[in-house]
């Protein structure tokens, strides 16, 4: 009843990354109905392709044995010999329906899901020798399910064979007055035609349990709210995390500009709050802003900049219109430019009077 109670506050769809997780355990859509109908599919082709081939190679290897069985020596080792031979013959007889079945049952797997490798399915898992558990295989919902498919295709195949069998009554009553090499031509297209009426059954019922399967696949990996909310919280992190690792780029991004501020030609400042570093060489099209910083933050601007020799002039206005419009390593605004440039051209002429 637990069980059912949690199933139930499950409506949320599966993620990607929930489907990912259950495809990595070897947990995918599977309908055994699949496998069914392809091998079903192989036999056939294999009854219309090659069962006159193969029943001509069986009867002429069996030849052998009954012309000869009363000459036959009666010793073990002529037995073994013999059923050696005889187990050969069969398995070569058999070979190409058996590897055709093999092909068939391999490409539905592929057809229902991409290829897995995984252990997981193959560890103890100790909740199937639970008692409970295997009352609620035995009674539960899914185990009616099956029972119903199983009456289901039972019935929808006999009324296919016995309506086949019905209409072609009169050629079966005939195979006693034929002779052995018609008797089994007309069994070989009996059988293709039962095979053909069975696979258009199974047609159906394949289509409609991989549909079945799949819903009931993707309605097994339905969430919660609280494991939504949870996997958001381990993809994209908890907030404590989040604001951790931004606290962590602050600090990389603070040291990277202090340490550009070396390299800047002057830093505007207002006396107590703000402080901003331009750079300017050259060819570039614009001054570029180094570092920026407001109270403690400007003051160690100022102190790295007066520790490596780059003034530090005092304009208030420009100091304040500069930190509010222009971020670290971008160039100033175009209205600025003026202003900027006369106190640029002012550090430059006291570096051309100070040479």
């Amino acid at each position: 009843m637990a069980e059912e109670t949690d199933q139930e506050d499950k409506t949320e769809e599966p993620t990607f990354r929930r489907i990912e997780q259950a495809i990595e355990r070897g947990d995918v859509p599977n309908s055994p109905e699949i496998y069914t109908f392809f091998i079903l599919a192989a036999l056939t082709l294999v009854l219309i392709v090659s069962a006159k081939p193969i029943a001509e190679s069986l009867s002429r290897d069996m030849r052998g044995f009954f012309v000869h069985a009363a000459a036959m020596p009666g010793d073990p080792a002529t037995y073994l010999g013999v059923a050696t031979r005889a187990a050969w013959i069969g398995l070569k007889a058999l070979a190409i329906p058996l590897g055709l079945a093999l092909v068939a049952g391999l490409a539905a797997g592929f057809l229902q899901h991409r290829p897995i490798l995984t252990a997981q399915s193959l560890a103890p898992q100790f909740s199937r020798i639970s008692p409970m558990a295997g009352m609620k295989r035995l009674f539960g919902m899914e185990a009616w399910v099956n029972f119903g498919k199983g009456l289901a295709k039972i019935t929808l195949v006999g009324v296919v064979a016995g309506a086949i069998l019905w209409a072609e009554r009169g050629r079966a009553e005939s195979l006693a007055q034929l002779e052995l090499g018609a008797a089994l031509a007309v069994t070989l297209a009996l059988a293709v035609k039962m095979m053909g009426g069975m696979l258009a059954v199974y047609a159906v019922i394949a289509l409609g349990d991989a549909l079945y399967q799949r819903h009931r696949w993707r309605s097994r990996l339905r969430m919660s709210k609280e494991e939504m909310k949870q996997e958001h919280k381990e993809t994209e992190g908890s907030p404590e995390v989040k604001g951790r690792q931004r606290q962590l780029r602050q600090a990389k991004a603070k040291k990277r500009m202090m340490a550009a501020v070396p390299t800047a030609t002057v830093v505007v400042t207002n006396p107590t709050h703000f402080a901003v570093a331009l750079r300017y060489e050259a060819g570039m099209a614009a001054p570029v802003c180094v570092a920026k910083g407001v109270d403690s933050l400007a003051l160690r601007i100022r102190a790295v900049a007066a520790e490596h020799g780059v003034p530090v002039l005092e304009n208030p206005p420009l100091a304040r219109a500069l930190h509010a419009t222009v971020e670290v390593d971008d160039e100033i605004p175009a209205e600025h430019y003026r202003a900027v440039a006369e106190v640029i051209g002012f550090v430059l002429r006291l570096r051309r009077r100070a040479a």
